[in-house]
């Protein structure tokens, strides 16, 4: 699919006085209008793991901050939603990858119900991807090799942040960090036991790109199982 990233709204010219919004936007100008997701990039095997890729590269290259920013939901045994920003590390036909602690509010959920949705919102081009499915954690080497990757200063956060747990003061957590940094003041940082990567498996991908007045393109690609293959299905905006 072309890029559009350079593509620009026209502000609405008939604004509502009473409201404290930013002006809408109507049709965007030359050839967005006419940017789709079109029958023939969809119908190939890989198509969400292909598309994803063209989104997210274009996404490297037209956002301004955190283009692997996502949102990740998860869910505790009684049901209650949580979400949070993190930011996906890797990711290929089994799905996105992120690292965190174990042992942190996200890990805990995922202990009890190992599923999650994840959203991409890219504002600058108007798109956002959602996918959800079950969760599995990474190999240990593929942890280890992410971990060791990190900057000194973050692995060592690592092991003094008790992540998602009360901390009495700042001056605790800067301690911690000390005296962290002590104990491993020579040599390499180990990754600690609790701090894993974890991959999102898709059973659900669904694509969506901006149109003019809320008449946006949907498309999803559904199965029932890992080893299933995908059906794609166009829905209303």
């Amino acid at each position: 699919m072309a890029a559009e990233t350079h593509c620009k709204p026209h502000p609405d010219p008939n604004p509502s006085p009473n409201s404290r919004r930013p002006a809408k936007r109507t049709a965007p100008s030359g050839d967005c209008a006419r940017e789709r997701l079109k029958n023939d990039e969809m119908d190939r095997p890989d198509a969400p793991v292909a598309l994803f890729r063209a989104w997210f590269a274009e996404a490297q290259a037209g956002e301004l901050n955190d283009p692997n920013g996502m949102a990740l939901a998860t869910a505790d045994a009684n049901g209650l939603p949580d979400l949070r920003m993190v930011l996906m590390k890797e990711f290929d036909e089994n799905g996105v990858v992120f690292y965190t602690n174990g042992e942190s509010a996200k890990g805990r959920q995922l202990a009890e119900n190992a599923q999650a949705a994840v959203l991409f919102h890219w504002k600058s081009l108007r798109r956002q991807i959602r996918l959800r499915g079950p969760v599995e954690w990474v190999s240990e080497a593929e942890s280890d090799a992410y971990f060791a990757s990190r900057p000194r200063d973050s692995r060592i956060g690592a092991w003094a942040s008790q992540q998602s747990r009360p901390l009495e003061g700042r001056f605790a957590l800067e301690k911690a960090v000390a005296a962290y940094a002590a104990r491993y003041a020579v040599g390499e940082v180990p990754r600690p036991a609790y701090w894993h990567g974890y991959r999102v498996r898709p059973l659900y991908w669904e694509f969506w790109m901006d149109k003019p007045f809320r008449l946006h393109d949907r498309v999803t690609w559904r199965r029932d199982s890992l080893d299933a293959p995908f059906e794609m299905t166009r829905l209303y905006p």
